[in-house]
């Protein structure tokens, strides 16, 4: 269930409340009973770095040339890199 954030008109108090994504919004506040807005938040969560496209699942991965020292020490495919 998604964690919605409101904020009082009346108090300015900032509270949290679980609801179904068909709940209705709430309308008063839980201290005063003043009315409330619902507020846009940011998400918990940011995908970032390159992931696993970035590690061998694209097509402009170079292939392994062996290299110095008879390995693929800088290979995204290789075991020791």
């Amino acid at each position: 269930m998604p964690i919605y954030e409101y904020e009082c008109e009346s108090c300015g108090i900032v509270f949290e409340a679980r609801q179904k994504f068909s709940d209705a919004p709430l309308v008063a506040c839980r201290e005063c009973g003043g009315r409330v807005s619902k507020q846009i938040s940011r998400a918990g969560f940011a995908l970032k770095g390159g992931g696993w496209y970035e590690q061998g699942y694209n097509n402009t991965v170079p292939s392994c040339s062996g290299g110095e020292g008879g390995g693929c020490s800088g290979c995204p495919k290789s075991s020791n890199g």
